[in-house]
């Protein structure tokens, strides 16, 4: 009997407690892509992702103008030239496999300008969301566009208008532009 009180009280407890509890979702991608601030970082990312790439591509491209001129002459070169432009050759291509891992590996370059880039961005979402959910008074909020899944959200729980209007990103940028043209385009009567 003792057990089966303990238990009615603690389910009590656990439900008045999910019950009190307030959950919205917001959709980050949606929220980041209509920031200029965040458009413009990412144009900068893209044009350093680029340059790098253009740099690691002349580099292999050097290792395989080595590679086919090495075959075209090596019926020619004694043993000790074949050793020399072979060891060439991998010294180039091991330089060119560290300078892409140094780019585009974990931590690298592009990792690091990336996360220089966003950091104002992302900080400055975050005070967004941190005072939309103090305002609406949430216990939670998702990132629907995140890896959590999400397989049914309700729109009355979705605050991602509320973070774009905290970011002061114009909701419905056409349909004022159309209302305004509109207003403009009517003669005046007399």
């Amino acid at each position: 009997m003792n057990k089966f009180l303990i238990l009615v009280v603690l389910s009590s407890i656990l439900s008045v407690t999910a019950q009190a509890q307030k959950i919205g979702y917001v959709d980050m991608e949606f929220v980041t892509s209509k920031m200029p601030e965040y458009q413009k970082a990412q144009a900068e990312i893209n044009q350093f992702s680029e340059k790098w790439a253009k740099d690691i591509q002349e580099k292999f491209r050097e290792v395989d103008r080595l590679q086919r001129a090495y075959m075209a002459e090596e019926v020619l070169l004694t043993d000790e030239l074949k050793r020399k432009r072979q060891n060439e050759i991998k010294e180039k291509e091991l330089e060119a496999r560290e300078y892409n891992n140094k780019v585009f590996g974990m931590n690298g370059m592009l990792f690091e300008k990336k996360k220089d880039l966003m950091k104002p961005v992302m900080e400055k979402v975050q005070r967004a969301v941190d005072k939309v959910s103090a305002q609406r008074r949430l216990d939670f909020l998702f990132d629907k566009s995140s890896d959590f899944v999400m397989i049914y959200t309700n729109p009355k729980h979705d605050y991602t208008d509320y973070i774009m209007e905290e970011l002061g990103i114009e909701l419905k940028p056409a349909a004022a532009a159309s209302t305004a043209s509109q207003t403009v385009a009517q003669p005046t009567k007399k």
